[in-house]
């Protein structure tokens, strides 16, 4: 096995971590907790799947220290296609991860708020407006990530096209689904009352449970750099 075989495999193993933690937190998570438009069911949701909610919260942690290694494996294997792109995408990737992180921590707020000392000194309804606004505020710091989780993916995605080693199309797709995380960040900002449509995420996903799958099993194949 060569060098960037190894590299590739590592890479691919360590974007494997990141999107089962992903789903699971992300995706998962949410909708066995969340009910739109019905705060009191999501915090009943909360108090009665505690552990789920703390597994998620555990999930999201893991994901963002694989995330953390993530750029800088795949700086290794793609940095002799263009150093400059390649640390612009490691530069954009680790930009996420103190903001999720921070953006968690009201994870955290509302389950002190529902569970420890505030329980107490507060009425029901006082928690559940408390417990909700953390929540909130994890979801607009969650959003501000997603800025970034879509940023980085723009390089990603240009650089795997001019590899020569990977497919080209998992490049198109990486490209597509980063500008669609964009969109639905704008979309929000700009026009909350209206309903993002999903769809214009599934090229993220087709990229990106893609190229993971691709680098994990595949690897690289023989380079042959594209012509400028």
């Amino acid at each position: 096995m060569t060098d960037e075989d190894k590299a590739s495999r590592l890479a691919g193993a360590i974007y494997l971590a990141v999107v089962v933690t992903g789903l699971f937190s992300l995706v998962y998570v949410p909708s066995r907790i969340s009910v739109s438009g019905d705060a009191h069911a999501t915090i009943n949701n909360i108090v009665t799947h505690g552990f789920l909610f703390r597994a998620g919260i555990a999930a999201f942690l893991i994901k963002q220290v694989a995330f953390l290694l993530l750029p800088l494996a795949l700086f290794k294997l793609l940095r002799p296609v263009h150093q400059g792109m390649a640390l612009i995408m490691v530069a954009l990737a680790v930009a996420s991860v103190p903001i999720a992180l921070v953006s968690l921590a009201n994870r955290l707020d509302a389950l002190d708020i529902l569970s420890g000392a505030y329980s107490q000194a507060l009425s029901p309804i006082q928690l559940e407006s408390q417990a909700m606004l953390s929540l909130n505020a994890y979801g607009n710091g969650l959003l501000v990530t997603t800025l970034f989780w879509g940023l980085w993916l723009l390089p990603f995605g240009y650089l795997v096209i001019r590899s020569g080693f990977l497919p080209k199309v998992l490049g198109l797709f990486l490209i597509l689904g980063g500008l669609g995380y964009v969109t639905q960040v704008f979309w929000q900002v700009l026009i909350p009352s209206v309903s993002f449509p999903d769809f214009i995420l599934f090229p993220a996903a087709v990229g990106e449970i893609g190229i993971c799958l691709w680098l994990l099993l595949a690897g690289v194949r023989k380079r042959q750099p594209s012509v400028s």
